[in-house]
Protein backbone atom coordinates (compact mmCIF):
# COMPACT_ATOMS: atom_id res chain seq x y z
CA UNK A 1 0.00 0.00 0.00
CA UNK A 2 2.48 2.35 1.15
CA UNK A 3 4.65 1.57 -2.03
CA UNK A 4 1.89 2.17 -4.31
CA UNK A 5 1.07 5.84 -2.61
CA UNK A 6 4.94 6.80 -1.68
CA UNK A 7 6.71 4.80 -4.51
CA UNK A 8 9.57 2.64 -3.00
CA UNK A 9 10.86 3.56 0.25
CA UNK A 10 13.99 5.85 0.35
CA UNK A 11 16.44 6.22 2.92
CA UNK A 12 14.74 9.62 3.79
CA UNK A 13 11.37 7.52 4.38
CA UNK A 14 12.09 6.70 8.20
CA UNK A 15 12.39 9.84 9.39
CA UNK A 16 9.14 10.74 8.05
CA UNK A 17 6.83 8.76 9.80
CA UNK A 18 5.82 9.97 12.61
CA UNK A 19 3.96 9.02 16.30
CA UNK A 20 0.16 9.04 17.43
CA UNK A 21 -1.12 8.00 20.38
CA UNK A 22 -4.20 6.62 19.90
CA UNK A 23 -7.69 5.78 21.94
CA UNK A 24 -9.75 3.03 20.02
CA UNK A 25 -12.44 0.55 20.85
CA UNK A 26 -11.99 -3.09 19.50
CA UNK A 27 -15.08 -5.79 18.49
CA UNK A 28 -15.78 -6.46 21.84
CA UNK A 29 -16.44 -2.68 22.82
CA UNK A 30 -13.37 -2.62 25.10
CA UNK A 31 -11.24 0.37 25.01
CA UNK A 32 -8.09 0.07 23.82
CA UNK A 33 -4.80 2.87 24.08
CA UNK A 34 -1.80 2.75 23.09
CA UNK A 35 0.93 4.52 20.39
CA UNK A 36 1.92 3.18 16.67
CA UNK A 37 3.76 4.93 14.04
CA UNK A 38 2.40 6.08 10.83
CA UNK A 39 3.71 8.19 7.79
CA UNK A 40 0.08 10.10 7.90
CA UNK A 41 -3.13 10.31 9.75
CA UNK A 42 -4.91 8.70 7.49
CA UNK A 43 -2.83 5.65 7.57
CA UNK A 44 -2.46 5.53 11.12
CA UNK A 45 -6.36 5.10 10.90
CA UNK A 46 -5.99 2.55 8.20
CA UNK A 47 -3.83 0.64 10.59
CA UNK A 48 -6.25 0.76 13.15
CA UNK A 49 -8.75 -0.62 11.25
CA UNK A 50 -6.49 -3.16 9.79
CA UNK A 51 -6.47 -4.53 13.35
CA UNK A 52 -10.06 -4.27 13.96
CA UNK A 53 -10.11 -1.41 16.05
CA UNK A 54 -12.63 1.63 15.56
CA UNK A 55 -10.33 5.02 17.40
CA UNK A 56 -12.26 7.54 19.44
CA UNK A 57 -8.91 9.70 19.27
CA UNK A 58 -5.45 9.87 17.38
CA UNK A 59 -3.10 12.53 18.20
CA UNK A 60 -0.55 13.45 16.81
CA UNK A 61 3.44 13.25 18.85
CA UNK A 62 5.56 15.00 15.92
CA UNK A 63 4.66 18.76 17.94
CA UNK A 64 6.27 17.23 21.46
CA UNK A 65 9.06 16.02 20.05
CA UNK A 66 10.29 19.94 18.03
CA UNK A 67 8.89 21.66 21.50
CA UNK A 68 8.46 19.54 24.68
CA UNK A 69 5.08 20.16 26.07
CA UNK A 70 4.73 21.19 29.60
CA UNK A 71 5.52 18.57 32.28
CA UNK A 72 2.04 17.29 33.75
CA UNK A 73 0.91 18.68 37.00
CA UNK A 74 0.11 16.87 40.15
CA UNK A 75 1.81 14.90 42.39
CA UNK A 76 2.56 11.21 41.95
CA UNK A 77 2.98 8.67 45.25
CA UNK A 78 5.97 6.85 45.90
CA UNK A 79 3.71 3.83 46.41
CA UNK A 80 2.34 4.57 42.77
CA UNK A 81 5.82 4.43 41.73
CA UNK A 82 6.65 1.66 43.38
CA UNK A 83 3.45 -0.32 41.77
CA UNK A 84 4.49 0.97 38.43
CA UNK A 85 8.09 -0.58 38.75
CA UNK A 86 6.54 -3.61 40.22
CA UNK A 87 4.39 -4.21 37.00
CA UNK A 88 7.26 -3.09 34.68
CA UNK A 89 9.73 -5.62 36.45
CA UNK A 90 7.06 -8.41 36.19
CA UNK A 91 6.50 -7.56 32.53
CA UNK A 92 10.13 -7.01 31.48
CA UNK A 93 11.40 -10.18 33.42
CA UNK A 94 8.38 -12.37 31.92
CA UNK A 95 10.41 -11.80 28.51
CA UNK A 96 7.88 -8.82 27.18
CA UNK A 97 9.47 -5.44 25.33
CA UNK A 98 9.63 -2.23 27.27
CA UNK A 99 7.27 -0.33 24.60
CA UNK A 100 4.53 -3.21 25.34
CA UNK A 101 5.00 -2.88 28.97
CA UNK A 102 4.55 0.89 28.96
CA UNK A 103 1.68 0.56 27.14
CA UNK A 104 0.14 -2.18 29.50
CA UNK A 105 0.91 -0.24 32.58
CA UNK A 106 -0.37 3.39 30.67
CA UNK A 107 -3.75 1.33 30.04
CA UNK A 108 -3.90 0.24 33.79
CA UNK A 109 -3.34 3.49 35.53
CA UNK A 110 -6.00 5.70 36.48
CA UNK A 111 -6.27 8.89 34.53
CA UNK A 112 -3.88 11.47 36.28
CA UNK A 113 -0.05 12.74 36.08
CA UNK A 114 1.08 9.35 36.24
CA UNK A 115 -1.04 8.15 32.87
CA UNK A 116 0.37 11.28 31.03
CA UNK A 117 3.88 10.04 31.73
CA UNK A 118 3.33 7.15 30.73
CA UNK A 119 1.95 7.88 27.07
CA UNK A 120 4.91 10.49 26.47
CA UNK A 121 7.60 8.03 27.62
CA UNK A 122 5.96 5.36 25.54
CA UNK A 123 5.96 7.47 22.41
CA UNK A 124 10.02 8.67 23.53
CA UNK A 125 10.76 4.82 23.55
CA UNK A 126 8.79 3.96 20.64
CA UNK A 127 10.84 6.27 18.54
CA UNK A 128 14.37 4.31 19.65
CA UNK A 129 15.20 6.66 22.93
CA UNK A 130 16.21 4.57 25.45
CA UNK A 131 13.74 4.41 28.66
CA UNK A 132 15.94 6.65 30.74
CA UNK A 133 16.06 8.99 28.31
CA UNK A 134 12.32 9.34 28.47
CA UNK A 135 12.76 9.31 32.15
CA UNK A 136 14.72 12.20 31.90
CA UNK A 137 12.02 14.89 30.90
CA UNK A 138 10.00 14.05 34.05
CA UNK A 139 12.51 14.93 36.92
CA UNK A 140 9.47 16.44 38.78
CA UNK A 141 8.48 12.36 39.27
CA UNK A 142 11.58 10.55 37.95
CA UNK A 143 14.45 11.98 40.32
CA UNK A 144 18.08 11.23 38.80
CA UNK A 145 17.92 8.16 41.56
CA UNK A 146 15.57 6.60 39.33
CA UNK A 147 17.37 7.39 35.96
CA UNK A 148 20.67 6.56 37.74
CA UNK A 149 19.37 3.15 38.28
CA UNK A 150 17.83 2.71 35.01
CA UNK A 151 20.89 3.54 33.23
CA UNK A 152 22.57 1.45 34.92
CA UNK A 153 20.14 -1.33 34.22
CA UNK A 154 20.20 -0.39 30.25
CA UNK A 155 23.66 -0.40 30.44
CA UNK A 156 24.44 -3.69 32.09
CA UNK A 157 21.46 -5.41 29.85
CA UNK A 158 19.61 -6.22 33.28
CA UNK A 159 16.41 -3.58 32.64
CA UNK A 160 14.23 -5.87 35.19
CA UNK A 161 16.57 -5.96 37.68
CA UNK A 162 16.99 -2.28 37.57
CA UNK A 163 13.14 -2.03 38.02
CA UNK A 164 13.16 -4.26 40.71
CA UNK A 165 15.58 -2.48 42.70
CA UNK A 166 13.80 0.85 41.38
CA UNK A 167 10.65 -0.73 43.01
CA UNK A 168 12.05 -1.52 46.20
CA UNK A 169 13.59 1.79 46.70
CA UNK A 170 10.59 3.74 46.54
CA UNK A 171 8.74 1.06 48.62
CA UNK A 172 11.54 2.36 51.28
CA UNK A 173 10.81 5.56 50.65
CA UNK A 174 6.93 5.32 50.81
CA UNK A 175 7.33 3.84 54.12
CA UNK A 176 9.62 6.85 55.60
CA UNK A 177 7.45 9.37 54.30
CA UNK A 178 4.45 7.61 56.24
CA UNK A 179 6.22 7.72 58.94
CA UNK A 180 6.95 11.37 58.85
CA UNK A 181 3.52 12.43 58.32
CA UNK A 182 2.02 10.00 61.28
CA UNK A 183 4.38 11.80 63.52
CA UNK A 184 3.36 15.00 62.46
CA UNK A 185 0.00 14.11 62.12
CA UNK A 186 -1.19 14.33 66.02
CA UNK A 187 0.74 16.74 67.34
CA UNK A 188 -0.76 19.13 64.60
CA UNK A 189 -4.49 17.90 65.88
CA UNK A 190 -4.39 18.32 69.28
CA UNK A 191 -3.03 21.73 68.34
CA UNK A 192 -5.75 22.99 65.84
CA UNK A 193 -7.82 21.44 68.63
CA UNK A 194 -6.31 24.19 71.12
CA UNK A 195 -6.88 26.82 69.00
CA UNK A 196 -10.28 26.15 68.34
CA UNK A 197 -11.16 25.53 71.95
CA UNK A 198 -9.32 29.04 72.99
CA UNK A 199 -11.08 30.82 70.17
CA UNK A 200 -14.81 29.69 70.69
CA UNK A 201 -14.00 30.68 74.43
CA UNK A 202 -13.01 34.25 73.48
CA UNK A 203 -15.55 34.65 71.10
CA UNK A 204 -18.39 33.40 73.06
CA UNK A 205 -18.31 32.46 76.28
CA UNK A 206 -16.29 35.29 77.58
CA UNK A 207 -18.45 37.99 76.08
CA UNK A 208 -21.26 36.97 77.90
CA UNK A 209 -19.85 36.96 81.00
CA UNK A 210 -18.18 40.45 80.97
CA UNK A 211 -22.13 41.48 80.02
CA UNK A 212 -23.25 39.74 83.62
CA UNK A 213 -19.82 41.15 85.37
CA UNK A 214 -20.77 44.81 84.21
CA UNK A 215 -24.61 44.00 85.51
CA UNK A 216 -23.33 43.03 88.82
CA UNK A 217 -21.04 45.74 89.08
CA UNK A 218 -18.58 45.86 92.10
CA UNK A 219 -14.80 44.73 92.61
CA UNK A 220 -13.46 41.79 90.86
CA UNK A 221 -11.04 39.19 92.11
CA UNK A 222 -7.66 39.52 91.24
CA UNK A 223 -7.41 36.09 89.00
CA UNK A 224 -10.57 37.51 87.31
CA UNK A 225 -9.33 41.02 86.65
CA UNK A 226 -6.01 39.68 85.30
CA UNK A 227 -8.05 37.26 83.04
CA UNK A 228 -10.39 40.01 81.71
CA UNK A 229 -7.13 42.43 80.96
CA UNK A 230 -5.02 39.78 78.47
CA UNK A 231 -8.70 39.10 76.96
CA UNK A 232 -9.05 43.04 75.89
CA UNK A 233 -6.09 43.25 74.88
CA UNK A 234 -5.63 40.69 72.68
CA UNK A 235 -9.52 41.64 71.27
CA UNK A 236 -7.91 45.53 71.06
CA UNK A 237 -4.61 44.26 69.23
CA UNK A 238 -6.43 40.80 67.30
CA UNK A 239 -5.64 43.01 64.01
CA UNK A 240 -2.11 43.25 64.58
CA UNK A 241 -0.96 40.05 65.99
CA UNK A 242 -2.52 38.50 63.25
CA UNK A 243 -0.68 40.89 60.55
CA UNK A 244 2.46 40.56 62.70
CA UNK A 245 2.42 36.56 62.67
CA UNK A 246 2.00 36.88 59.12
CA UNK A 247 4.71 39.44 58.76
CA UNK A 248 6.52 37.30 60.36
CA UNK A 249 6.08 33.64 58.86
CA UNK A 250 6.30 35.22 55.15
CA UNK A 251 10.18 37.21 56.24
CA UNK A 252 10.46 33.46 57.29
CA UNK A 253 9.59 32.36 54.30
CA UNK A 254 11.47 34.64 52.02
CA UNK A 255 14.51 34.38 54.08
CA UNK A 256 15.13 30.67 53.85
CA UNK A 257 14.73 31.75 50.03
CA UNK A 258 17.81 33.05 49.97
CA UNK A 259 21.32 31.34 50.25
CA UNK A 260 22.77 32.55 53.90
CA UNK A 261 18.79 31.94 55.22
CA UNK A 262 18.32 28.36 53.73
CA UNK A 263 21.81 27.68 55.34
CA UNK A 264 20.80 29.21 58.69
CA UNK A 265 17.69 27.35 58.38
CA UNK A 266 18.77 24.36 57.96
CA UNK A 267 21.27 24.76 60.93
CA UNK A 268 18.39 25.67 63.15
CA UNK A 269 16.54 22.14 61.77
CA UNK A 270 19.36 20.26 62.85
CA UNK A 271 19.81 21.71 66.19
CA UNK A 272 15.81 21.22 67.35
CA UNK A 273 15.57 19.02 70.15
CA UNK A 274 13.51 16.47 69.14
CA UNK A 275 12.82 16.86 65.65
CA UNK A 276 16.12 17.65 64.88
CA UNK A 277 17.68 14.13 65.72
CA UNK A 278 14.42 12.81 64.00
CA UNK A 279 15.31 14.59 60.86
CA UNK A 280 19.04 13.08 61.26
CA UNK A 281 17.85 9.61 61.34
CA UNK A 282 16.13 9.77 58.18
CA UNK A 283 18.64 11.13 56.58
CA UNK A 284 21.22 8.47 57.68
CA UNK A 285 18.01 5.84 57.11
CA UNK A 286 17.38 7.72 53.15
CA UNK A 287 21.24 7.97 52.84
CA UNK A 288 21.88 4.30 53.03
CA UNK A 289 19.10 3.13 51.26
CA UNK A 290 19.77 5.48 48.23
CA UNK A 291 23.39 4.13 48.33
CA UNK A 292 22.62 0.80 48.65
CA UNK A 293 20.40 0.67 46.02
CA UNK A 294 22.44 2.93 43.44
CA UNK A 295 25.64 0.54 44.47
CA UNK A 296 23.91 -2.42 43.45
CA UNK A 297 22.52 -0.63 40.74
CA UNK A 298 26.28 -0.35 39.49
CA UNK A 299 26.61 2.59 39.87
CA UNK A 300 29.96 4.38 40.32
CA UNK A 301 30.33 5.21 43.78
CA UNK A 302 31.54 9.21 42.74
CA UNK A 303 27.45 9.24 41.18
CA UNK A 304 26.10 7.67 43.97
CA UNK A 305 27.35 10.75 46.46
CA UNK A 306 26.46 13.15 43.52
CA UNK A 307 22.88 12.04 43.38
CA UNK A 308 22.92 11.14 47.01
CA UNK A 309 23.77 15.37 47.44
CA UNK A 310 20.92 16.36 46.07
CA UNK A 311 18.45 13.76 48.20
CA UNK A 312 18.25 16.54 51.19
CA UNK A 313 17.28 20.07 50.97
CA UNK A 314 18.99 20.72 53.78
CA UNK A 315 22.14 23.05 53.25
CA UNK A 316 24.30 21.49 55.69
CA UNK A 317 23.89 18.21 55.16
CA UNK A 318 24.27 18.47 51.03
CA UNK A 319 27.43 20.34 52.10
CA UNK A 320 28.62 17.40 53.71
CA UNK A 321 27.83 14.71 51.15
CA UNK A 322 29.53 17.05 48.68
CA UNK A 323 32.92 17.52 51.05
CA UNK A 324 32.58 13.67 51.47
CA UNK A 325 32.37 13.23 47.62
CA UNK A 326 35.53 15.55 47.41
CA UNK A 327 37.63 13.38 49.91
CA UNK A 328 37.04 10.14 47.95
CA UNK A 329 38.20 11.59 44.56
CA UNK A 330 41.57 12.58 46.44
CA UNK A 331 41.97 8.96 47.23
CA UNK A 332 40.35 8.73 50.49
CA UNK A 333 37.57 5.54 51.37
CA UNK A 334 34.16 6.19 51.89
CA UNK A 335 34.01 5.44 55.33
CA UNK A 336 37.24 7.88 56.25
CA UNK A 337 35.58 10.26 54.09
CA UNK A 338 32.27 10.42 55.68
CA UNK A 339 33.74 10.47 59.12
CA UNK A 340 36.09 13.55 58.14
CA UNK A 341 32.73 16.14 57.67
CA UNK A 342 31.55 15.51 60.82
CA UNK A 343 27.89 14.84 59.75
CA UNK A 344 27.37 10.88 59.47
CA UNK A 345 26.19 9.65 62.57
CA UNK A 346 29.07 7.27 63.84
CA UNK A 347 27.48 3.74 63.33
CA UNK A 348 26.37 4.73 59.56
CA UNK A 349 30.59 5.83 59.42
CA UNK A 350 31.58 2.26 61.11
CA UNK A 351 29.11 -0.22 59.30
CA UNK A 352 30.57 1.84 56.08
CA UNK A 353 34.08 0.62 56.88
CA UNK A 354 32.41 -2.90 57.23
CA UNK A 355 31.27 -2.87 54.46
CA UNK A 356 34.01 -1.61 52.32
CA UNK A 357 36.34 -3.93 54.23
CA UNK A 358 34.32 -7.26 53.65
CA UNK A 359 33.04 -6.76 49.70
CA UNK A 360 29.36 -6.32 50.96
CA UNK A 361 28.99 -3.07 51.42
CA UNK A 362 24.81 -2.43 49.99
CA UNK A 363 24.23 -5.57 52.10
CA UNK A 364 25.26 -3.75 54.89
CA UNK A 365 23.89 -0.54 54.21
CA UNK A 366 20.38 -1.94 54.00
CA UNK A 367 20.67 -3.31 57.52
CA UNK A 368 21.89 0.23 58.77
CA UNK A 369 18.62 1.66 57.00
CA UNK A 370 16.83 -0.99 58.73
CA UNK A 371 18.21 0.23 62.24
CA UNK A 372 17.81 3.55 61.46
CA UNK A 373 14.26 2.98 60.76
CA UNK A 374 12.99 1.10 63.49
CA UNK A 375 14.94 4.09 65.84
CA UNK A 376 12.85 6.57 63.72
CA UNK A 377 9.71 4.39 64.82
CA UNK A 378 10.81 4.25 68.32
CA UNK A 379 11.24 8.05 67.95
CA UNK A 380 7.68 8.33 66.98
CA UNK A 381 5.95 6.14 69.23
CA UNK A 382 7.94 7.81 71.96
CA UNK A 383 6.79 11.17 70.91
CA UNK A 384 3.19 10.41 70.42
CA UNK A 385 2.87 9.04 73.98
CA UNK A 386 4.41 11.86 75.40
CA UNK A 387 2.70 14.33 73.29
CA UNK A 388 -0.80 12.70 73.95
CA UNK A 389 -0.42 13.64 78.20
CA UNK A 390 1.12 16.75 77.52
CA UNK A 391 -1.72 17.96 74.99
CA UNK A 392 -4.61 16.73 77.34
CA UNK A 393 -3.01 18.92 80.14
CA UNK A 394 -2.77 21.25 77.89
CA UNK A 395 -6.48 21.46 77.14
CA UNK A 396 -7.34 20.65 80.88
CA UNK A 397 -5.19 23.70 82.02
CA UNK A 398 -6.82 25.65 79.45
CA UNK A 399 -10.32 25.10 80.48
CA UNK A 400 -9.59 25.13 83.84
CA UNK A 401 -7.75 28.51 84.02
CA UNK A 402 -11.15 30.07 81.85
CA UNK A 403 -13.79 28.43 84.14
CA UNK A 404 -11.95 29.92 87.37
CA UNK A 405 -11.29 33.10 86.08
CA UNK A 406 -15.05 33.81 84.88
CA UNK A 407 -17.19 31.95 88.27
CA UNK A 408 -14.53 33.46 90.62
CA UNK A 409 -17.08 36.73 90.63
CA UNK A 410 -20.26 34.49 90.69
CA UNK A 411 -18.83 32.35 93.85
CA UNK A 412 -18.11 35.97 95.62
CA UNK A 413 -21.38 37.05 95.15
CA UNK A 414 -23.04 34.48 96.17
CA UNK A 415 -21.03 34.44 99.11
CA UNK A 416 -22.01 38.13 99.76
CA UNK A 417 -25.93 37.38 99.28
CA UNK A 418 -25.62 34.97 102.12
Amino acid sequence: MWASTYGRPSGGWQQRMGSYVYRARDAGGSQREGVLRAATLNEAIEALHQRELTPTLIEATSAQRKGRRPAPRGRVKSAELAALCWQLCTLVEGGIPITTGLEIAAADTAKGPLKSVLHRTLVNVSEGRPLSEGLKEFPQIFTRIAVAIVVAGETSGNLGHALHTLAEHYESKDRLSKKMQSALAYPVFVLALITTIIVAIMVFVVPRFRTIFDQLGGKLPAFTLAFMRIYGMLCHNAVPLIVGAAVFLGGGVLLSRTRAGHTMMSRIVLKLPLLGRLFSEVFAATFCTTTATLLEAGVPVLDVFEIARGMTGNDVLSSAVAAAKQRIMEGASMAASMSAVGIFPNMVVKMTQVGEESGLLPVVLRKTSDHYERRITATIDTATNLLGPLMIVAIGAVVLVTVIALYLPIFAVSDTAR
